[in-house]
């Protein structure tokens, strides 16, 4: 990646300030801003997140920022109420409180007199989720936002959820901003009550995971935040960005199809990460992407961008199945409209004997009962692009699957949008759930997970209003893969995997349930494109670029960026190791070392549901000149067939001496999960 040192405007940095909320909260932020924008007033770039602006997100905010103001902007970087050095406590994710409090700070940076007046949002993750969150509330000084690596559903397509099933990730999550919490402010901006704060953030933090599992259907409190409810409310210009090999990509042709107003989307081969600095090439120069956005909304400047297509995709081309990939081969495509109407659905029946078939056969039962080993090799849910996060060889899969399969493709074509399976089924189980991945078979056998979508069955009709099953009793049910572009050569076939576990992805149901699939009705809906002359000529990006980070010295730390998949032959336990922020890093310019060491385990024993558990354990250090705050907390998730018990042990040190122990222990009520 290029660092760029020579900008068109000279900008200032001012470490830290504060932003006066009504209540008499002060959130607390850091800028930079060109130097002469007293003079010439500019517009506002604000980036909202809670990871601590002066030491979590030091060096990325830096190469980022940096950039944007050296080209005529002010940039802000505000840490969320009770986060960072900002005064008060939080209480949970995208709540009221953080929409309002970031309405307020919008209508304040207006108001100052190096603002022209005008104010975009930018954000990955967290930020890109309350972007659209304060987009949707019309706070008049807001023009326009940039929205990487979020969701327009709460429910649906976060980390908590998916199909009605919970996910891994919904607990190791929980446990991540468990550790990060109650982190002290620091006293070079808060002064001597940096304590008083700290102590305050202790007293205050829980697990969220205790709020988030009393509410398992899609209910008011996941309603709160989601866009989705009401897409009119956004009526400023959104530009939705993303990568497939992160599972929030699905969100990006959701936002396009129903937003109004001016809008773009782009999904490259990215993990969770500005496309400017990803780990799966190739990178592109985003960054002067994201200033052709903002000049064009903000300083009318005409940059060419919203003559381009509509939503721009990496077409991915088919690759052999490995647990890493650092670049995924393909090629830009573009497309107008979405839904575009160039795209058409083809239909593939589930035939009886394995068929997968454009023609229907006769009517025929077929059952499985899959093993709880299947999902094993399944890789991360949200990937970072890390090694060992993608899933291995479908075959392994397949092997406790119905598997319905093509003849070889005769001439190659690709796939754009997000295919359905349509399932008549029957379960002998009041609750079960289905796991459907459609995969890409090459011509020695080997088989790529190309997209997966899972459903809780009880929700086949709604996530708001679950029903359990009769037993024996057939219904039907549309399972949504997620959304891809994918192609598929000529000499391979097509595959659709049925399975009714996929552990660690989602919890298993309570008992292992039968699903009899009437193969010759069901059938999967293929999202075909045409290809494109048009495709051919998409002007092309730029090389990354980004500014100078702040210095920051990365020390060895014990290597545990490895996925462990271990299995007891004897006993039957099985276990999925996912090490987390693993790390120790020096930032010498503020005199702070931060060292992490995580780790989420998920334990099953074969053949029983009601055995699964997720461990979680984490040490975040934070090392200042006279002080160290360390955080160790232990978790874990199990569950028998009526509840699930949580318990989570902490305790927290000062310079190696325990200030602060609590323990947790909680019994939440299974409501058809």
């Amino acid at each position: 990646m290029k660092i760029v040192t020579k900008f068109p405007r000279s900008v200032k940095t001012v470490e830290n300030f504060f932003i006066p909320l009504n209540d008499g909260t002060r959130l607390a932020a850091k800028m930079w801003l060109p130097e002469d924008s007293e003079q010439k007033p500019v517009p506002v770039i604000l980036e909202y997140i809670p990871y601590r602006k002066r030491d979590g997100t030091r060096t990325r905010d830096q190469g980022l920022h940096m950039y944007f103001a050296g080209h005529g902007y002010a940039c802000v970087r505000l840490d969320i109420r009770g986060t960072g050095d900002s005064e008060g406590l939080i209480d949970d994710e995208y709540t009221v409180q953080e929409q309002l409090d970031g309405c307020e700070a919008i209508a304040w940076l207006a108001k100052q007199s190096w603002c022209d007046g005008q104010v975009a949002m930018i954000g990955i993750s967290w930020g890109g989720f309350n972007g659209l969150q304060i987009a949707a509330r019309q706070p008049p000084a807001l023009k326009t936002i940039i929205t990487v690596g979020s969701t327009d559903d709460r429910y649906a397509t976060d980390i908590h959820w998916v199909g009605g099933c919970i996910s891994k990730d919904n607990f190791d999550w929980s446990s991540t901003m468990f550790a990060h919490n109650d982190l002290p402010p620091d006293p070079a901006i808060v002064g001597e009550k940096w304590r008083d704060m700290w102590k305050a953030r202790i007293a205050h933090n829980q697990p969220w995971i205790l709020t988030w599992l009393k509410h398992q259907r899609r209910d008011a409190y996941w309603k709160q935040g989601s866009v989705c409810e009401d897409f009119s409310k956004i009526k400023i210009p959104v530009y939705a960005v993303n990568g497939w090999a992160d599972n929030y990509s699905e969100s990006i042709p959701r936002l396009l199809a129903p937003l109004k107003g001016p809008r773009l989307g782009l999904i490259g081969p990215w993990a969770h990460s500005y496309p400017f600095d990803a780990t799966v090439a190739p990178a592109i120069g985003w960054l002067q992407e994201a200033v052709r956005w903002f000049d064009h909304w903000l300083k009318n400047i005409d940059t060419g961008i919203m003559k381009e297509p509509l939503y721009r995709i990496w077409m991915q081309d088919s690759v052999p199945p490995q647990t890493n990939y650092r670049e995924r081969p393909g090629r830009w495509v573009g497309e107008s409209q979405w839904p575009s109407p160039r795209i058409v659905n083809e239909k593939h029946y589930l035939n009886f004997g394995g068929h997968l078939d454009r023609k229907k056969t006769a009517p025929k039962k077929t059952s499985i009962r899959s093993p709880l080993w299947v999902g094993l090799g399944a890789g991360e849910v949200g990937r970072y692009g890390e090694d060992a996060e993608w899933a291995l060889d479908q075959r392994e899969d397949d092997g406790g699957s119905l598997v319905f399969t093509s003849q070889p493709i005769t001439r190659p074509f690709e796939i754009l949008g997000a295919p359905q399976v349509h399932l008549e089924f029957s379960s002998d189980k009041p609750q079960a759930l289905v796991c459907v991945r459609l995969n890409d078979v090459a011509p020695d056998g080997s088989s790529t997970r190309v997209t997966v979508g899972l459903l809780n069955l009880t929700h086949r009709d709604s996530h708001e209003h679950a029903k359990p099953l009769t037993p024996g009793k057939f219904y039907k049910a549309v399972v949504d893969l997620d959304d891809i572009a994918h192609s598929f050569p000529k000499g391979h076939r097509i595959a659709v995997s049925v399975s009714t576990v996929y552990w660690p992805i989602a919890w298993p149901s309570p008992e292992l349930a039968t699903l009899t699939i009437t193969a010759g009705k069901s059938f999967m809906d293929l999202p075909v494109r045409p290809k494109s002359l048009k495709d051919a000529k998409l002007r092309k990006f730029g090389p990354p670029v980004q500014a100078q980070e702040t210095p920051a010295i990365y020390h060895p730390s014990e290597s545990t960026l490895r996925r462990k998949v271990t299995r007891d032959l004897l006993s039957g336990l099985m276990t999925v190791d996912f090490p987390r922020w693993t790390s120790k890093k020096e930032m010498p310019d503020i005199g702070q070392t931060h060292i992490s060491k995580g780790l989420a385990r998920y334990e099953i024993i074969d053949g029983d549901p009601l055995s699964a558990k997720i461990i979680t354990d984490f040490r975040v250090e934070l090392a200042r000149k006279d002080t160290t705050i360390t955080h160790h907390s232990r978790g874990s998730m199990t569950c028998d067939a009526k509840n699930f018990l949580i318990e989570m042990d902490l305790e927290i040190f000062e310079n190696g001496v325990s200030q602060f122990q609590r323990k947790w222990r909680e019994r939440i009520k299974r409501d058809m999960v």
